[in-house]
């Protein structure tokens, strides 16, 4: 996978070797570092990226005197971007650079996907988008020391320490997020409820199960005991896991009810209820009225 992935990077770039190493160091979320350098380029147009929701990180490993950059088909301020700096590409807009001169740089790949779980885990707001200026060069310490750190791991990537890679590009993706997306922990959830990620967690969980989940599943799946997490989905959600479950189970079946040519004990085994009684029973307790007046209502 990082030969690939170095491999595609480098064709954009016009190299034919560019070292790289993907590593999974967040759930669902590659994160990727790869070299790429040439020493004597033909003055052309760097390769189309592949469109997607993701960013690169451009560390400058060599001065980039004058660069002409692109984005969207509209180019950038020319300027000079210094051995050290680093810069932006955002790959939603179609980010382009004239390879005119020697370079070397390091290119840090990180996903949607990444920013997200990234906020998850910190308890913040997801990140709507990175805050940069197209083509300019920042002196960011953090990001070039990081990057000096991953340079003799890229000398020989078969022989990289995966646990020590993954890290320290978690790092990295932790400290953009900050830095470009403004991404802050909220101060301490109400009366320590559910982390955001663990709430739609559980959630997700309770909706693919409406026939019943265990709280001990959804306990285990936010990492927490069941009496911790029972105490902190209630504070979260203002109810306790079956409650929310019942609430749930009554939504999707308002839902089957429009369906006229549903019967009820299809509605009622489609919600996760035992039979029809039992769906009547629960349905009329939290809605006042039963699923078959409910249903005929919808026609009046």
């Amino acid at each position: 996978m990082s030969d690939a992935y170095g491999q595609r990077l480098g064709e954009r770039m016009r190299v034919g070797n560019a070292p790289a190493i993907v590593t999974r160091a967040l759930r669902n979320a590659d994160l990727a570092v790869t070299e790429v350098r040439c020493d004597n380029p033909l003055p052309e147009m760097s390769g189309s990226f592949q469109q997607e929701d993701a960013f690169l990180v451009a560390l400058q490993l060599r001065d980039r005197p004058n660069r002409e950059y692109w984005e969207d088909g509209r180019q950038a301020a020319v300027c000079d971007v210094r051995a050290g700096e680093s810069s932006l590409l955002n790959l939603k807009r179609e980010p382009s650079v004239l390879l005119d001169k020697p370079y070397h740089t390091l290119f840090f790949y990180l996903p949607r996907a990444a920013l997200d779980a990234i906020a998850d885990e910190a308890n913040a707001p997801r990140i709507r988008d990175l805050s940069y200026k197209p083509g300019v060069g920042v002196n960011d310490v953090t990001i070039s020391s990081l990057g000096s750190l991953l340079l003799p791991a890229l000398r020989h990537p078969d022989q990289a320490n995966p646990l020590f890679v993954g890290h320290v590009l978690l790092a990295l993706g932790v400290h953009v997020a900050q830095t470009y997306g403004g991404m802050r922990p909220v101060s301490q959830l109400v009366r320590s409820g559910l982390a955001p990620w663990q709430e739609r967690r559980a959630k997700e969980m309770i909706d693919a199960n409406l026939g019943g989940v265990l709280v001990e599943e959804l306990a285990r799946e936010c990492g927490v005991t069941r009496a911790h997490f029972s105490r902190s989905f209630s504070r979260s959600v203002g109810m306790a896991p079956h409650r929310w479950l019942m609430k749930r189970r009554i939504e999707v079946a308002k839902e089957k009810l429009r369906d006229g040519r549903l019967s009820m004990c299809d509605v009622a085994a489609a919600c996760g209820f035992c039979d029809q009684s039992h769906l009547t029973r629960v349905f009329t307790k939290m809605v006042g009225t039963s699923p078959r007046a409910w249903r005929r209502a919808l026609k009046e």
